[in-house]
């Protein structure tokens, strides 16, 4: 036999599954059955969309067999096998890139998280959570006959060698038929794992995690005859299916009860939890198609990847096509997992084709739409039970489900007013912000531009906003001093994509958005222009001398008509980007340190603003830089030079 050594990640990945502890070790043959019925769907789709496969005959089923005496525990699908390189590929390496991200996750989590082997992809190595040793016998369909054993104990290598006639295991498996294609997994069990070689412990974890397997699953098993004074008088071979084996999507939904949905969940996604909601559409007319949507209750976690996986399965009349295609649904909604079944795509279509296909295009548009509407009814439901003085328990459920739903899914649901600009009015009244009201303040309070409006003062003309990278900073930020005192309400918008999605939406019905972050947003404040006149006058000299010590530090030097207690403030010009925009530009290598500069906003009515027109140059430098670096740290920005502000600062507290 040829050895072989594992890739580096997968060395790792063993070494945590086999000699740590994990709180549900049953998952691994849910893992294994569901490589089996992947197998099966390739194959299938092979024999409908592929000349050279269509003269295979293709009747799909798993079979599961055991043996107590020798504890091994086998499963053999019918699909489409493989040959050495695929071995090499698919059990000697482990492509993904978030694998790295994986074991660093299955590591920190250490027991509780062994449902994550499945979500990562890598679950045929879950066997070994059971397996002293696993044997895999395979030929793969349409290729040159050959069958091929692999071979590991799980430590650092593997065996892989092609198989001959006179090998007992050709035979065992079926492989003397030169028709008998697929994969046969032997799982020699360790001792801790004995009681899986069981009727009733497979029957049992087959109907609880893959019941909904589309293709039928089959357990072999010896049964103990007993004559009529009950005693064993012999033994008979038995053969039964232990798993519905239908297309639950297909079902109609008066005959599915919650738990069919929740069980299909989690053979689909491999989690472990319940999903926070489903939506199950048919749709008949000039296109029939079904879709099966769910939302995890936790967000997936390549969510923030760009090479997050799809967690949409296409089908074309129950054949699956792809689980690969990122286009079946937009990014925003990268988080749904599901399936689309198509009676109207041929069953030869292609990846390529699906990209510009008409008919999938119009069930991308129709599920999003339905898909938002449900977001939607639900954000609804969630804000009139919390308005009711006393709430019932199915309240108290909406309300939940709706604060986790908007803690995990509300950053990227933002994206699509960007993104999405057919569905941006319904996605606008979706999302969520805090803000400095107190219905926006708290961990699972939110609020809507629909709610700000209705709360709104009477001659108001503006909805405001405050965009940063924190929460608490922009809750104290100096900005916000002069609205508050007006009763005016600001949002708050700490996520980084705030800044490109909020001035792309510009309006919320007749209302326009201001950032309070920038220039010429404090219109309303309704200061009294004669006065502030006035002030600008006296302040001129200080204003110039500021202007003139910070240089091009400052793009320009004005009299803050927001500040009522804090000395100074920075804001952006109007027709600049943002300095949260500035950082994401330079993350990306597409920007230079110090892009933008700000304004400096001085309150002339501050103490230490008014001892700038006593000071001398060097304590009016010292100064100046204190009141800018100081408006750059709460705004949540780095000190291009922090030694001179630690400078400025003793320089000032040693007078």
């Amino acid at each position: 036999m040829a050895k072989y050594q594992f890739q580096t990640e997968v060395n790792q990945l063993l070494k945590l599954i086999i000699h740590s502890m994990y709180s549900n070790k049953d998952i691994f043959l849910r893992e294994i059955v569901s490589n089996a019925s992947d197998a099966l769907d390739k194959l299938k789709y092979l024999t409908v969309s592929d000349e050279n496969f269509k003269n295979i005959i293709f009747n799909p089923r798993i079979d599961i067999s055991f043996n107590e005496d020798k504890k091994t525990l086998t499963v053999q699908d019918c699909g489409l096998g493989m040959d050495e390189k695929d071995l090499n590929d698919n059990l000697g390496t482990i492509a993904r890139s978030g694998t790295k991200a994986f074991i660093e996750k299955l590591s920190q989590s250490g027991t509780n998280n062994s449902d994550l082997i499945g979500q990562f992809g890598v679950g045929f190595y879950s066997a070994f959570m059971a397996a002293s040793k696993i044997d895999v016998y395979t030929r793969k369909a349409g290729g040159d006959g050959t069958v091929w054993h692999w071979s590991s104990d799980g430590t650092n290598a593997y065996e892989i060698e092609e198989l001959k006639p006179e090998d007992p295991s050709y035979a065992a498996y079926g492989f003397d038929k030169s028709d008998t294609y697929g994969t046969a997994i032997e799982m020699h069990l360790n001792d801790d794992s004995k009681d899986y070689a069981s009727h009733w412990k497979i029957d049992d974890l087959i109907k609880k995690y893959s019941n909904h397997i589309a293709f039928p699953i089959y357990l072999h098993y010896t049964q103990t005859k007993y004559d009529k004074d009950g005693k064993a008088n012999g033994t008979e071979d038995k053969i039964e299916q232990c798993n519905s084996a239908s297309a639950l999507w297909k079902r109609n939904k008066s005959e599915l009860k919650k738990e069919d949905y929740n069980a299909f969940y989690k053979t689909l996604t491999h989690d472990e939890t319940d999903p926070l909601m489903y939506i199950h559409t048919h749709a008949e007319g000039t296109q029939e198609y079904t879709t099966l949507f769910y939302v995890p209750e936790a967000a997936p976690y390549d969510m923030y990847q760009a090479d997050y996986k799809s967690g949409v399965k296409l089908y074309v009349k129950r054949v699956f096509i792809t689980d690969d295609d990122k286009e079946l649904l937009p990014s925003y909604l990268r988080f749904v997992r599901g399936v689309i079944d198509s009676e109207d795509l041929p069953l030869n279509v292609s990846r390529e084709i699906l990209q510009q296909n008409r008919i999938l295009e119009n069930i991308k548009s129709q599920s999003v739409k339905k898909l938002l509407s449900e977001f939607k009814k639900l954000g609804e439901e969630a804000d009139a039970a919390s308005k009711k003085t006393e709430q019932t328990d199915d309240d108290k459920t909406v309300i939940a489900k709706w604060n986790t739903f908007v803690k995990n899914y509300n950053r990227p649901l933002k994206e699509g007013l960007y993104s999405d600009f057919a569905n941006r009015d319904e996605l606008s009244e979706i999302i969520r912000f805090k803000s400095t009201a107190g219905e926006g303040t708290g961990d699972d309070k939110w609020t809507s531009f629909a709610d700000y409006v209705q709360r709104m003062k009477t001659d108001q003309k503006y909805i405001y906003y405050i965009s940063g990278s924190d929460e608490k900073n922009l809750r104290e930020s100096p900005l916000l001093e002069a609205y508050k005192n007006k009763g005016f309400e600001v949002l708050i918008a700490p996520d980084e994509v705030d800044d490109i999605v909020i001035p792309a939406l510009a309006k919320y019905k007749d209302f326009e958005l201001k950032s309070v972050n920038r220039a010429g947003s404090d219109d309303e404040l309704n200061v009294n222009k004669e006065d502030l006149k006035k002030k600008e006058e006296e302040f001129k000299p200080v204003q110039e001398k500021i202007k003139k010590a910070l240089g091009d530090r400052v793009k320009d030097v004005v009299l803050s008509k927001r500040l009522s207690d804090s000395p100074s403030c920075i804001v952006i010009d109007e027709n600049d980007p943002s300095l949260q925009m500035e950082r994401m530009m330079r993350a990306m290598g597409q920007g230079s340190a110090n892009l933008v500069k700000p304004i400096l906003e001085i309150n002339a009515d501050h103490a230490i603003v008014k001892k700038l027109s006593q000071a001398d140059d060097t304590e009016l430098k010292n100064i100046s830089e204190v009141l800018l670096d100081q408006a750059l740290l709460l705004s949540g920005s780095e000190l291009q030079d922090p030694a001179d502000f630690v400078k400025a600062m003793n320089s000032l507290l040693s007078k």
